[in-house]
Parts: C-alpha cells; structure tokens; sequence
C-alpha cells in the first residue's frame, strides 16, 4: 500500500504551519528553497477560491510524499493546524510517508508535554474545545507523537538561511530515498559500479568546471545511468537541468530556441527567464549548477544551447550523453566514458524481470533464456523489449521468435539503433555495410586497403564509424562490430529487396545457394560471402560471374572442423572478375588463376586447398597484393622465381603457405620485402631449411610441423620478430645463439620438438618474451639465465618428462617448485594443477563458485593481513569439446560494507586454462595494495564482508567449478609454508 502511495503522489512535500509566526519569514524562505530545487510544494496558499479548505487539504496531505511540520510558538492555538497534524500522522501510519518537523523557536519538550509558552497557545484552543473531548484526546496524543520525531530545532541553528538549508537537503535526500529508482527498478540492474565509475570521472569534490562525455551504441543505457546519476546528485547544486533528447527537439521548429528556454527556465526557477538577456547568463555565472544534454548528435548544438564552458562558475558540471565521439572532441571535453554491455548475470537479471516479472528464468526456460542473451549480448534496449515481447509466451513461440530474430533484427531494436546509421553519407553507409555483412573479426590494414580500392575514403569513414560506437578496433587490430550492429547492417541490407538477387550483399547460404544454383545474379551484387559447408554441390554457369559486373568481394570459405570444408563449387572455364578486390575461394579447382582480375584493384588473394601449381607466375603482376593464402596447396610447385619478379610483390603483408606439403624452397629474397610481417609456412613438411635473411621487418614467422633441422644465424636481423612458432618441428635439435639478440621476441614456442635437447645459456638476454612453450621437448635443464626474465609471464613445460631442475626465477621464489601452466607478477600469480581437492589449510571453503565471509571492521587497516590466496576446483564436462580450446576464468572480489556507498569489485584475474579431461586445481593469489581500498576510507564506509565468486566463461556449458576456497595471506605466513 505504501508502495502505491509513494507511485500515485502529486506533491513532492506538504508544509503544515501556523500563517501568523512564519508565513513571512521562515516558511515563505523555505518555500522559495523548495522551489528553486524543482521540488513541488504545497502550502495553503495554492487553494483555490471557494475550495472548502478542510477538504483540499485533506486530498494535498494524501498526494504528498513528504509532511514538514513548522511547530512554532502559536501553532497548538489552531484548530485547522492541529487537523493538519491528525491527518498527517494518520498518512505517516498507513501510507508510510515521511514527516519531518522543525521546531521553529520551540522546544521540542514543550510541543511533546504542551508546556510553557507552545502550552500557553494550546491552552487557549483547549478553552474553545473543551466539550470536544475527543479532539483534544487526539491532538494531544498526535503532539507527542510527532514531538518525539527526528527533526531540526532553530534554537540549534540560529542562522535562518542555514536552517533553511538543512532542511531542505534532507528533503532532498528523503525525496531520493522515496523516488529512487523512479521507474528504474526494472530498468537499472547491475549498475552500481558504472554509477561509482562515472561519478569519480565528474569529481563532484573538485573546484573546476569541466565536462564528462558519456558515449556509446544507442540502446546501451546512457539515457537511464546518467539520468540516475543526476536524480543522485542535482541536490548540491544550486541549479539543475536535465535537457532529454536533444537530437529530435532540435528538429522541432523553433527547437533550440525552446531548448534553451527549457535550459534558463530550469536553472533559474523562473519560468519567464528569456535566454537573450545578459542578466539571466550573469545570474548563471554565479551559480553552482548541473546540466545534462541528452543525445547530442552535433556540435552546433551545443554551441547553440551553451556557447562554452568559459562563463560557468568553476563547481559547475556538464554531463553530454552522445552517440558520436567527435562531438565530445570538437567541445574540448577531456573525460569520456564510454558505456558497456551488461556482464551475464545483471543481462539475464534485467531479462528475467521483464520476461518472468523475476530476478531469474523460469524452470524449463533456462537454456532458451541463455539464446536470448546470446543474441542480445548485454544491451539493456534488447533485453527489455525482447523480455516484454515473450512475456508469457510459450516454449514454442520462444523458439520461433529467437529462430526468426536470427534473420530478422526486432522493430524496436532496429528504430533506435538505426539513427546512427542514417547520419552517416554514402560512403561510410557502404563501409558499415560491408564490415556488417563481411569483415567481423578481420584485420583492420587489409580492410583499409579493400576500402580503399573500393573508392570509399576509410581514413576518414572508419574513423566515424568508430566515432558513432558503430565499429570497434580491438587491441589485436581486429574490426569489431556488435552483434546487434552487425544485424541491423543485414538488416537494412535485407530492405533493399525480398529477392537476393536484387540486393548488394549476399552472406546467407539459403539465398546464395538459390542465386547461384538458378543463376539468377545481376548488377546490384556486390558482394558474396558463402559458408561452403552449409551448402550441397553448386555447379556454376559459365556466364554466373559476368551478370554481376559490380562484384567486389568474393568468399567461397569452410568453418567446419569436421571435413565438410572440401570445394562443392565445379566450375571448368575462366571466371571473369574484373571489379574483384577481395578474392578467397576454398579448393580453387582450376590449375591458373582468373586472366582478367584486376591488377591495380586486388589487395588479397586467398586460395588454400587450390589445384594451383605455380604460385609466383600466377602473382607477378598483381602489385597492389597484401595478403596471399595458399594453404594446404599440395600441388603447389615449388620452383624458385626470378628474383625480377620479387619486387612486384613489394606491397604484401603477409603470406600464407600452410599445409603445402610439396614445397621445399622458398625465394632467396622473400625476408627482403618492405611490408611482410606475417609469413605461416606451417605444416609445410619438406620445408628443410629458410634461405638466409638479409634484412625485413617480419613480425610473424610459423614455421610449425616443418622439417627444418636449424635457424639461419641470420635471423638475428629480423628486429621487429616478436612470435616465433617452432613447434613440432621434430628434426629441430638446438637454437642459434643469435636468436638470443632478437630484443623483440615475445612468444617463443618449442613444444613438441622432441629432438630438442638443450636451450642457449645466452636465454635470459631476451628483454621481451612473454610466453616460452618447452612442453613436450627432450631439455633436460632449464638455464640459469631464465632467472633474468623479468617479464616472463608463462612457462609451460608440460609432459618435459626429461626435465631434471628447474631454477626460480622470480615468480618461483614466492614459493612454487613446479609449475604446469601459470601466470605470475609481483602482486599476483596462479598456477594449474591436476586435482580435484581444496589444500586443507584453506580455512574458507565452498561447494560451487561462491563464498563470502564476514570480517572485522579493521581487516584493510590490519598490517598484518597482506592480501588473501584462493582456489577453485575447475571441472570440464564435455568430452567431445575441442580439446586445443581455450578457456577465460574470471576470479573476483567483492566487498561489501555496512554504509550505503555501493559494493567495492577487485577483479583478481581473467585467466585463461587449457581444456583438460580431469578435474584441475586453480591456486593464485593477490597481494592488497592501498588503491584497491581507497574508496573505503574515501567514504568512511566499514567493510562487513567478503565474497569472492569465480566466473566460468559464459559462451561454453561445459566448464564448471565444483569447490572454491580462499585463505587470508598474513605477514607471517610464507607460500613455502602452505
């Protein structure tokens, strides 16, 4: 009941005072406080002539949340004021709401027992009552009852203005408890570290005036997180303004000039503030005050609405809430944040509420909820609309509507996520397009480069794309595209046409199938994309590729792992691809490539698994080349060039000869071209020996599976080499000592070179390895020197069965003598064990992913307690999983406290573990540095208890934990102990 009450409310707070003592000082100041906080206030001077006033106050007392008593000297001597009082503790005892009273020059005991002169007043009223027995037996009762409430008193405030103050930020905060969160209680889940995040970045404390960006993807919650933040904090500012969709009301006629009306009006309290007036603007100068600019599409706006951030007073805040990161640049906004997708379990939390009106999946709804999730990835817009939509639904409709939502993107999903879309010209359309429809997960240089011999300018398209959270660039320089981007890419593409034909991009099997079995193609095709093993036999037409003239993008691929990738595309005459720039086609089945392919145009040529015989003949003119696969060519002759012909391909980037099993030579000067970073000879079984390396810039060299016996000491000469993969190279016996020079080497992998029996003692003047892989070599010892490589971070020696010592270098001296798999650096480190029991002194144990303990209120100022060391027993389920996949494990703590100033997180790790068949125990631990409790002591918050939750990684079911444990780490302890 009180739940609706609060929901249902008109008034934000009723004022019960006596007109004669304070309706010109302290009541109209505090009313005028009220006002100019956008706090709507009732006092009976809005009544309405001929209102019958005991009624009207009646229905304001009810439609208010919040009751300020003024008790002052002469208030008991009311009959209307004493009513006033019955029925707001009538309201404060069945609707729960809040009543706060202010003893205005009273004392709080004389309003209590009716004494001195508050008696005095009451007196006389009880004179002109004293036949009405009942009234005075409950207007005494309600005095005492409300005397004995937490409120103000003004003989402990003597400043009027100060009283003023007190009360009305309590107000705020009461107002805050009552509304917060407004409708938010479905919308908002998992927010509370954004929130904390966001709120650090505006520095509320600080003395300068500056301005916070929030960007992201429309749908991703800018609108609801910041609107929270500002309810949370515009009550210490002396103006406030929260200007919600800009981007459409600016469209209005005459928008901006209402905009910026909207803007004065709400910051100075005064409805008739006209926005031209230089007085108005000087009056803001002086002022404390937050704004918020909702969905900033352009920087004129802002140059419209607010000019700059000069005039302010420096405590001010601008919050700018945009889609488009160039707007936050060209204002000279410094700190953006950047929004992110919901973590799993707040996604299916926010979906349960909506889908199920709970925290949680229905039984039996489990796995279809985890469909969902996977197709909403997190975006709070898609998790409630598609939570609405299956809202007591069946289990069948459930599996129509996500097997529909995988071709077709939701109406209301595409409405908002297509207004980034439109503001974009032709040119960058066509590049968002292509990466929807093709280039997930691609390398960014190559793509560039296809743009570029496309005519779309991608220096600058990319660039905004980016900008409008659209595309993504990762830190491996792959372009990422969210999967609900990436549909409406397809989606929008899908519009053009209900038959395939008609459309320019082709990605579904179905309608590539249809298009080409029928050969029904035509000029509107620009680009095909085609899983070959979702497909039967094509047997093409020879006139197929002549009837899309405009085809720029042809990928004729394999994604199965279990034999299904073999070419079921017959074609026997020479395919006519003049316009081709990108050209990847899986078991190529003629001996030559396309005559007419543009040599000026084509950036990659991809062939693997191709009847192709002489590879350098078939690549000599094609200039522009960055990329050329052709793995697993087994018939791929292996006849050295012309070196005249090398310099033709100075423009490639990397080459890929896998599983060419005929090859035996390489050209002389293949290490010499500018641009060649990548070279994968991997697999390439009678590949004996590299031709020596005169100079290059080669990044990437896999030499995996090849017959090689030793390295040219010549590679100390490619400086910039930071992985090189030598594994299973099983005639491998020893390194060259000049690889020891190579300062770059990052990634040194071994594994599997049986003949490998000794390493260089020279090993620890490698400055930058990160990962050396001896697993499955015949070294007996490891060298002393690795005890000088600081930056070694994993070091895996599994089955080394010959391995007689192993040193410490320094992530042992913490106390491990054998390590599997691991990760280690000063303040942490974890290691992989086979298991499946928690060590006995872990004095905190749990059955599942999950524990929490309490702790005393001075654990972090504690000396003695250094950090904490913790263990799961990590559980594969799945035997027919991939056993080479990988898997990411995130370990974290959570901290809760006895104040309400939200949850401190400390994410431990994001580990990745190998799958293996048994059970596996995960040991690690994190030392405690002063950072990760600032906050605490910030905010004077107790700490009361700990969890600590181990994640399995969400995209695959067949990996659990069975136990966790944690033990606290004290001064005293040694790991060499445990």
């Amino acid at each position: 009941m009180a739940s609706s009450y609060r929901n249902n409310k008109k008034y934000d707070v009723f004022v019960s005072f006596r007109g004669e003592d304070t309706r010109d000082n302290f009541t109209s100041h505090l009313y005028s406080a009220l006002s100019r906080q956008n706090i709507q206030t009732f006092i009976d001077d809005q009544l309405n002539r001929g209102d019958e006033i005991s009624e009207s106050l009646v229905n304001a007392i009810e439609a208010s949340a919040i009751s300020v008593i003024v008790f002052s000297e002469s208030y008991a001597s009311s009959r209307w004021c004493l009513d006033e009082l019955v029925k707001i503790l009538e309201c404060k005892k069945y609707y729960a709401q809040i009543v706060i009273p202010v003893f205005y020059r009273v004392d709080p005991s004389d309003v209590r027992n009716q004494t001195g002169s508050f008696g005095d007043s009451f007196s006389k009223l009880e004179e002109r009552s004293k036949e009405n027995t009942e009234k005075l037996r409950s207007w005494r009762t309600v005095l005492k009852e409300a005397a004995s409430l937490s409120g103000f008193h003004s003989l402990n405030i003597r400043c009027e203005s100060e009283l003023t103050n007190e009360v009305v930020n309590h107000i705020l905060k009461r107002l805050d408890e009552v509304f917060q969160p407004r409708d938010n209680k479905n919308q908002l889940v998992g927010v509370e570290s954004t929130v904390e995040e966001i709120e650090s970045l505006l520095g509320v404390e600080s003395k300068d005036v500056y301005a916070l960006g929030i960007w992201g993807i429309g749908g991703i919650g800018k609108t609801a997180i910041t609107r929270a933040i500002f309810d949370k904090i515009s009550g210490d500012f002396e103006g406030s303004c929260f200007l919600e969709n800009v981007r459409d009301e600016s469209q209005r006629l005459g928008g901006l000039a209402c905009l910026r009306q909207k803007l004065l009006s709400n910051l100075l309290k005064d409805k008739n503030a006209m926005p031209y007036i230089d007085l108005n603007f000087r009056r803001l100068s002086r002022m404390k005050v937050l704004i918020v600019f909702d969905d900033v599409i352009c920087f004129s706006q802002l140059e419209s609405l607010i000019g700059s951030l000069d005039w302010l007073t420096p405590v001010s805040r601008i919050i700018i809430i945009t889609r488009n990161k160039q707007v936050l640049r060209n204002w000279g906004v410094r700190k953006i944040y950047e929004m992110k997708a919901l973590e799993y379990h707040h996604a299916i939390e926010l979906f349960s509420r909506h889908a199920f009106k709970q925290n949680h999946p229905d039984v039996g709804y489990e796995k279809l909820s985890s469909k969902v999730m996977k197709y909403a990835q997190g975006v709070p817009l898609a998790l409630k609309v598609l939570g609405c939509f299956l809202h007591k639904r069946e289990k069948e409709v459930w599996e129509s509507a996500i097997d529909k939502l995988q071709r077709i993107l939701h109406p209301s999903i595409l409405e908002v996520l297509k207004i980034s879309y439109d503001s974009l010209d032709d040119k960058e359309k066509n590049i968002f397009l292509d990466v929807a429809c093709f280039f997930q997960g691609e390398d960014v240089d190559l793509v560039m480069k296809f743009f570029n011999a496309s005519g779309f300018y991608p220096e600058i398209g990319m660039s905004v794309l980016v900008d409008k959270s659209l595309i993504a660039i990762d830190s491996y320089n792959k372009i990422t595209v969210h999967d609900l981007l990436q549909e409406l890419g397809r989606e929008i593409v899908r519009q053009e046409s209900t038959n395939p034909e008609n459309r320019s991009r082709l990605w579904h099997h179905e309608d590539i199938y249809e298009v080409l079995t029928y050969n029904t193609g035509t000029e509107k095709i620009e680009g095909i994309c085609l899983d070959m093993s979702k497909v039967k036999e094509i047997r093409l037409n020879p006139n197929t590729f002549t009837k899309m003239p405009k085809l720029r993008f042809l990928k004729f691929y394999g994604s199965s792992v279990n034999g299904e990738n073999k070419c079921k595309i017959s074609y026997l005459q020479d395919p006519r691809f003049a316009e081709v720039k990108y050209l990847h086609w899986y078991g190529y089945p003629l001996k030559s490539l396309p005559s007419n392919l543009s040599a000026e145009k084509l950036v990659l040529l991809e062939v693997p698994d191709s009847d192709i015989e002489r590879l350098w003949d078939c690549v000599k003119h094609y200039s522009k080349l960055n990329q050329i696969i052709h793995a697993a060519c087994n018939k791929l002759i292996a006849k050295t060039p012309n070196p005249t012909l090398m310099p033709s391909l100075n423009k490639l980037v990397i080459l890929n000869l896998r599983g060419s099993k005929s090859l035996k030579s390489l050209p002389a000067r293949i290490f010499n071209l500018e641009f060649l970073i990548k070279l994968d000879l991997s697999g390439c079984s009678k590949l004996k020996r590299l031709p020596q390396i005169l100079s290059g810039n080669i990044s990437w060299l896999l030499l995996r599976g090849t017959a090689i016996k030793e390295l040219p000491s010549s590679i100390e000469l490619l400086h910039r080499l930071g992985y090189l993969d030598l594994s299973d190279c099983k005639s491998l016996k020893c390194l060259p000592s000049s690889l020891c020079k190579v300062k770059s080497l990052g990634v040194l992998d071994l594994s599997g070179c049986s003949n490998l029996e000794r390493l260089h003692e020279c090993l620890g003047q490698l400055s930058s390895p990160m990962l050396l892989n001896l697993a499955k070599t015949n070294i007996e010892r490891i060298p002393e020197s690795i005890i000088q490589l600081f930056v070694l971070r994993y070091l895996l020696l599994n089955y080394s069965e010959r391995l007689q010592s192993l040193p410490k270098p320094p992530f042992l001296a913490r106390g491990y003598d054998f390590l599997v798999q691991g990760d280690f650096s000063m303040d942490k480190g974890h290691i992989v064990l086979p298991g499946n029991e928690i060590p006995k002194w872990f004095k905190f144990q749990s059955v599942g992913s999950f524990i929490t303990w309490e702790m005393p209120p001075d654990f972090f100022n504690n000396s003695r307690v250094q950090g904490i060391v913790f263990s799961a027993i990590l559980a594969f389920s799945d035997r027919h999983v991939d056993c080479g996949r990988w898997f990411s494990f995130s370990f974290e703590l959570k901290v809760k406290t006895t104040k309400d100033c939200g949850p401190h997180d400390t994410r431990l790790f994001q580990s990745r573990v190998n799958y293996v068949e048994s059970d596996h125990l995960h040991l690690g631990y994190y030392l405690f540095c002063e950072e990760d409790f600032n906050g605490f002591w910030k905010c004077n918050c107790i700490p009361e208890a700990v969890q600590f939750n181990v994640c399995p990684p969400l995209e695959c079911q067949c990996c659990g934990v069975k136990k966790c444990g944690i033990h606290l780490l004290h001064a005293r302890d040694s790991m060499n102990s445990m």
